[in-house]
């Protein structure tokens, strides 16, 4: 929606590599409640990307 309304890409012009983005919020956007977002450390579900110890497909001993 920001690109659409403004004119600007999600993401800067001259990305660098092994640099971390994150994607402009759209207004649409679902939320969690207060709580829940505080517990998730994030309001919006589509950016909460939990870490999991062994996950990554590694060695998991």
């Amino acid at each position: 929606m920001i690109d659409k309304t403004y004119g600007l890409s999600k993401f800067p012009k001259d990305t660098s590599y092994a640099m971390a983005y994150v994607p402009f919020q759209q207004e649409d956007s679902e939320v969690y409640s207060a709580d829940q977002g505080f517990s998730q450390g994030t309001m919006f579900p589509e950016l909460n990307k939990p870490f999991y110890i062994g996950m990554c497909g590694g060695n998991n001993e």
